[in-house]
């Protein structure tokens, strides 16, 4: 009886979620496939395959400036990421390692960072941007974006740090490594699962970031793609499947990534919040 009650409820799980994966993956299958026809097999033929694959919607997607949008948002969200790891990693490992006064007080400043909304920063933040003559420019969005992020990544690594052993580092502080050396060569190679955990998280919240980018960049030539893309509406209001390309390319890093990362992303999610 337990068994079958068993394999019953297996079934009813795999059915759940696969149910779940179809929500997910067809409109993204749909949304790529749609981008090689024509307009009109695109409203006559909706849910059909194209008769032949229109490789000139994705190539003129890039022209009329998806391209440059798409190379701004990797070089944006590059180093954004880049700089966030780093802060928060160095953050992330004092927090964990070693005892100091106010430890806790900054780990509550760090965290309390959780808790203001980009939104309530706007107007302060188009100021200041302004007075450190920095508006419309990429550091106009970087610095906002790595900002925003430190918080939250310097918890989640925190935590994954706090569940490594000590023995290994302790071993290295005798041998005469220095605190940089530990930290370098022992502590982050061991805390690749959440790093790329928070590296692909920084990189899907700063890819699609659509506010900051809005207000902070006047020059077309700096937009990233969620702007740009928006912008290029008016211009591609008839063409839909060019639209739905140039959609297409938007997503298809941020889902490359994910695909590529799955593994060290369950990994970090699942150990980082063993402990806290």
């Amino acid at each position: 009886m337990n068994r079958e009650y068993s394999a019953f409820s297996k079934l009813i799980f795999m059915f759940i979620f696969l149910t779940f994966a179809v929500i997910i993956i067809y409109p993204l299958l749909w949304m790529i496939i749609s981008g090689f026809k024509t307009n009109q097999e695109l409203f006559l033929e909706t849910w059909s395959l194209p008769e032949k694959l229109l490789w000139s919607n994705y190539k003129l997607a890039w022209d009329v400036g998806v391209g440059k949008f798409f190379l701004n948002s990797l070089f944006v969200t590059s180093v954004s990421v880049t700089v966030t790891l780093l802060i928060s990693a160095c953050c992330a490992f004092a927090l964990s390692r070693y005892e100091f006064n106010g430890q806790n007080i900054f780990l509550l400043i760090i965290v309390a960072g959780l808790m203001l909304a980009p939104q309530v920063s706007l107007i302060s933040l188009f100021k200041l941007l302004q007075k450190l003559k920095i508006y419309n420019t990429y550091w106009a969005m970087i610095i906002p974006y790595i900002a925003f992020r430190i918080p939250f990544t310097t918890f989640l690594i925190r935590s994954y740090m706090l569940a490594l052993p000590r023995e290994i580092e302790d071993s290295a502080y005798i041998d005469g490594c220095s605190s940089w050396r530990v930290f370098w060569n022992i502590i982050l190679p061991m805390s690749k699962p959440i790093m790329a955990t928070s590296a692909l998280l920084a990189a899907m919240s700063i890819w699609n970031e659509f506010m900051f980018a809005l207000v902070f960049i006047e020059d077309s030539a700096l937009r990233t793609i969620p702007v740009g893309i928006m912008n290029l509406r008016s211009t591609l209001s008839t063409d839909w499947t060019i639209l739905l390309a140039a959609l297409t390319i938007s997503a298809l890093p941020m889902i490359i990534l994910f695909i590529i990362f799955q593994k060290q992303f369950i990994r970090g999610i699942t150990s980082g919040g063993v402990k806290g």
